[in-house]
This record gives C-alpha cells, structure tokens and sequence, in this order.
C-alpha cells in the first residue's frame, strides 16, 4: 500500500532485509514517495537553494555546509545508499515506518539547527522510545543510519506526541537533518519547510495547520466590556470635525446646532404691555379719551402726560413716559366724567415688558450641540433667525440579511416575520438619522458586498450575520474589503455578536447587530446610538440612576439589558423602575412595553439597587402595561 508518507509495509514485512530485494524495496520505495511528494508540491514544500530563511546542517558535511547540492547529486541513490552502509556508528533505522521503533537511547542531533521533519503524520505514533524498530524479525543486516549521532525528530508535530520520530527516507531525515538522495536528485536542501504555492491542492495537516508548519491556536482577545464598547463607539463618532450646513427654519427640525445662537436683536426691541389694560403715567385718577387706544403692531406712539390715560393691548409699543399698564379688571372706569381709578395700589413698571428683558443683542440663547426642538425654531425666529447652522443628520442604509425572513403574511415553514425591518428605520430616525428603506439581501455574501461597497451613507447597519454560522457573511465580507474592526463582539446580554467595523479611512461605519430582536435592541442602544450622536454633533449625556424594584438576575461575567418601566414611588418614596417579563433575546413583547432598559452589571442586583437606566427614544409606557409584563 501506498501514501503520501511513502510506501506501507503489509502487517510482517519488512523493508530492512539485506541484498539486491532489499535495494529494489528502497528504490520502489523511492519512486513511490517522489510521486506522491509531486502530487503535493514535492520537494518544493521543503525549500530549495534559497532555504526560506533556513539554515545548513552541520551534520551535513562540507558539501552541505558550502550549500552545493551539486556533488550530492553526483552520489545519486547509491551515494546515499553507500552512506548507508559504510557509517560506522549504526543508529535508528532508516526505515520509512520507523515511527513503530522501540530503541530507547536516540543519539541526539549533531545540528544544532536541524528543523523539525515535515511528516505531518508523526503525531498519530504513540511509541515513547524512538530508536530501533520493534520487529521481531528485523531481518539480517539491518542498515546503519547514516548519521552516527540520530538526533530529534523533524516533525513539526513530534514534540506534541510521544511517538518515534517517522521517516518516509525520501524527505528530510528527521533523525539527522540531512537530505536523502531522493530529494539530492530534486536539488533541494534541508530547510525550514514552507507553505504550499498558491493554487497547490495540498491538504492541510492533522489539526488545520499550514503543510509544514506547527499549527498555531488563532489569537483570541476577551470582547470589550459593555462601558468600554459604548466608549468606543462614542469616540469614534467624534473623531472628525463635523460639517455645518445653513437650513430653514422650516427644515431644521431635529438637527443640531453647529454653532451657538446668539441674539440678532433685543428681545423684546421695545418696551411692551404684557397686558390688556390701560397705560397710565403720573398719580391717578387719570382722565382718558374714548377710542380703540393703542394695538399691537403699530407704530411709536406719542408720549403720555401725566394724569392721562389710554387703553393699550397686550403686545403693543408702550408710550414714552408711562409708569405703568393697570390691568382692565383693576381698572373702574367713569365713562360719565372720563376717569379711570385704579382698585389696586399701582407699582411702577408693573405689566411692562421692558425693551431687552430676555435678551441683549449679541447674548447667547442656546449653545452648539442643541437639538433643534419646535421652542428651539421659536426662539430662533424671535431673535431674527430665518436659517440656522447645523449638522447634516448621518445618513444610515439598513441591510437586513437571512433567507428565513417573510416580509408579509405569518410565519410558515420554517420562515419568520422580519421583524427588525420595520423596527429599525424608525428607531434610527428617533435618534435623530436619516434613514434610507430596508434592503433585505437574504444570505448572500456577494450582495452584502456590493451594498458595502455602493453605499454613499455615514453609517451602515446590518441584521443578523455576525456570530460564525455557514451563512454568516458579514465577518468574511469585512474581511475580503479590508475593513477596521473597532469592536468585535462586547460582554453584553443580549447582543454579544454585536460589532463595529470602519470600511475604509475616508468610507462609512458599519454596525453589525445580532439577527435577535431584542439582541439587536442591545446592539443599537450599546453602538448605533453613541456613534450617532458623535457624527451628528450631540453633547455626550449624563448618565442616570434609578431605584430598581426586584431583584434582577445577571450573567456571570457579562452586563445584562433588561427592559424595565418607571413607576412613581408609593406614600412618598421614590420613583422606581420595574423589570419586565420576556426579555429573551428573540422576545419584542417586553420592549414593547418597556420606556428604558437598566443596565444590571454581572452577578446580578437585589431590589432596591440602583442601576444605570437607559432611555427609549418614545413616551413612556402607559399604565396597564405593569399587570400585563411585570
């Protein structure tokens, strides 16, 4: 039978015995390995003249030290059969499946840089004295080695097990480092061995090691916690200078300021009744003329005698030397005599709104960062604004990934309502983004590619695809386009899978939520959220406690996201939050009914604790939902 490792002994045989059968095995033996070590890439594996960075044997002679394979190549096979027999210091077997000896004093190597042999095999041998073969007919004359002083195996694997070191003698001599004359003939030397071209079908070793390397266990790190995750999506939204654009008052809405708003005018620009009434100026009584007195929206009126008064709307220009507006039900008028009394004491400047009462020229209203709220735009347009400064609301595209997913009708045959498309669009506009439709992409690894690399927007965010299944495409995909990973899973329930990835320099965030519902909830709240509010300039909020009323069970090692609603405090105590029931990661019907999720950190927390409690872009829950979900 033969293999890749070379020819294999029927059970008795053995390739050992003296004589012309016996250097027949060896050269089928021979003939049998270089074809397989062609069908594998051959010699090539093990490095040629340019030894990969590998280093001579010592115990190669003068010819291998000078690196000539040249004169090796003159011996041919029976140099190397010659070495064979002429060695006086016989050690291991030279045979193939020496992997089965017993000899439990192995010479150690004379090259202090031999490599470990290429034999991905070895590892399967359990024999813990390398040496002899343990054939009970070994056969006469067995053949020397050719190395006086047999040294480690050469297996990359060898160290891992404790079986013999395994020769096939057509490759590296794991026992003396050397080059067997087979591989003399393919000019090649002992070298460190190397990988396979590209192209080779060569199959990994045992273990999914590179053909000739040890394998090596793939790097891990622990995921970031919960806070440092948040962090770091906060941070990254900040990271550039943000862009400012003029709109409309009109349009404006739900933005932010990209520069403080300072007063373009007093307010308000001339002294004002804040009243309908009378002004009158001087000590009462105070005589008046019939007539409809003085409006809003009128010009400058004349200045008012003492002893006079004139009847005035709330709003109106108040004129010059008035000591006061009365109230028209403070006032008793006598329209027989044409004076006015006034039944309350009066007070100098009462119900007059004086020119720059709320604001001087120039005074600053509200900051940078503002959101633009409707009081907001009211403000702005009373201090003379008709644009305001602000920042582009972030553009985000939604990719929804899963072939299971309906997008109508209910569930049937192993498909599910996509219930995250409908969800996410107007979630990420509660966030103050702007938020092209859904595109459902099912499980296509060269469609989530495409929208990638098409898409114009400052964030993605995709569903589903993040853990490590047969269709999860989103990691590979990142991979193939070169993308940062930023945050690459978070200890955090639900949502674990989650990520943050940057595709290019210059190109746009992608958020990987889990395909969960309520792992997805997790996802934005721990990601999408404090990177859109990096990118759309939002001052950083203050986080907030709440009392939590019940006991609250917590992952081991992990920060738990528990839907819960506040309640107002009973006989004067304080305001509390309450833990909703279903809050399974593919569970909506919490959330639903949920105005916050407490951040409950590992382990867990008892009633009366208090927690972090992150708000919900919606009004609070309403009243029944405690019966139904606490």
């Amino acid at each position: 039978m033969t293999g890749s490792d070379g020819p294999h002994p029927e059970p008795g045989s053995d390739f050992r015995s003296a004589g012309p059968a016996s250097e027949r095995a060896r050269e089928e033996e021979e003939r049998a390995v270089e074809q397989a070590l062609a069908l594998v890439g051959g010699s090539d594996r093990i490095g040629g003249s340019g030894r990969s960075g590998g280093r001579p044997s010592r115990s190669q002679g003068s010819q291998d030290s000078q690196g000539s394979q040249g004169s090796q190549g003159s011996q041919g096979h029976q140099g190397d059969q010659d070495s064979r027999d002429e060695n006086p210091n016989p050690g291991p077997s030279s045979d193939p499946h020496a992997r089965r000896s017993s000899d439990p004093n192995p010479g150690p190597s004379s090259d202090p840089h031999a490599r470990p042999s290429s034999d991905p095999h070895a590892r399967r041998s359990s024999d813990p004295n390398p040496g002899l073969s343990s054939d009970p007919n070994p056969g006469p004359n067995p053949g020397p080695s050719r190395n006086p002083n047999p040294g480690p195996s050469s297996d990359p694997h060898a160290r891992r097990s404790s079986d013999s070191p395994s020769c096939d003698g057509h490759d590296n001599d794991p026992r003396d480092g050397r080059t067997t004359a087979s591989a003399t003939a393919a000019g090649t030397t002992a070298a460190t061995p190397t990988a396979p071209a590209p192209g080779s079908e060569q199959p990994p070793p045992p273990g999914g090691a590179t053909p000739g390397d040890p394998a090596k266990p793939r790097p891990s790190t622990p995921p970031p916690s919960w806070n440092r995750a948040r962090a770091i999506a906060d941070r990254v939204g900040r990271g550039g200078p943000a862009a400012t654009i003029r709109l409309p008052l009109d349009r404006a809405l739900g933005h932010v300021l990209a520069e403080a708003l300072g007063a373009l005018t007093d307010l308000p620009s001339f002294d004002t009744s804040a009243m309908d009434g009378w002004a009158v100026a001087g000590p009462g009584p105070w005589a008046f003329e019939a007539g409809a007195g003085l409006l809003a929206g009128r010009g400058p009126a004349a200045a008012l005698p003492d002893g006079t008064a004139v009847r005035i709307a709330t709003g109106a220009r108040v004129p010059p030397d008035t000591t006061a507006v009365i109230r028209s039900e403070h006032a008793q008028v006598d329209d027989a005599r044409g004076l006015l009394h006034a039944r309350r004491s009066v007070v100098t400047g009462q119900d007059i709104r004086p020119r720059g009462q709320e604001c001087r020229s120039g005074e600053q209203l509200v900051p940078a960062g503002t959101v633009v709220t409707p009081a907001v735009l009211g403000l702005a347009a009373a201090a003379g604004y008709d644009a305001l400064p602000v920042v582009p609301r972030p553009r985000v595209d939604v990719l929804v990934l899963g072939d299971e997913l309906l997008n109508a009708g209910l569930p049937h045959d192993g498909l599910i309502r996509d219930a995250l498309g409908p969800m996410l669009g107007p979630w990420l506009r509660a966030l103050g983004a702007e938020v092209s439709g859904a595109r459902r992409l099912g499980d296509d690894a060269g469609a989530l590619r495409d929208a990638l690399t098409s898409s114009d927007a400052d964030l993605i965010v995709t569903t589903g695809g993040t853990a490590a299944g047969p269709v999860d495409h989103v990691h590979p995909v990142l991979d193939a386009l070169g993308a940062e990973l930023l945050v690459d899973g978070v200890a955090v329930r639900p949502g674990h899978p989650m990520l943050l990835a940057r595709l290019s320099p210059d190109g746009p965030y992608l958020v990987g939520l889990p395909g969960n519902p309520l792992a997805a909830v997790s996802g934005l709240l721990t990601l999408a959220e404090p990177l859109l509010a990096g990118i759309a300039g939002r001052p950083a909020q203050d986080p907030y406690r709440a009392l939590v009323h019940a006991e609250v069970h917590g992952h081991p090692h992990d920060t738990r996201l528990v839907p819960v609603v506040h309640r107002p405090g009973r006989a004067g105590g304080r305001d509390h939050v309450a833990p909703l029931h279903y809050n399974g990661p593919a569970m909506l019907r919490g959330i639903a009914a949920a105005d916050g999720l407490a951040v409950v950190p590992p382990g867990g927390v008892r009633s009366g604790t208090e927690v972090e409690i992150l708000d919900l872009p919606w009004a609070p829950a309403t009243p029944w939902t405690e019966g139904c979900f606490t």
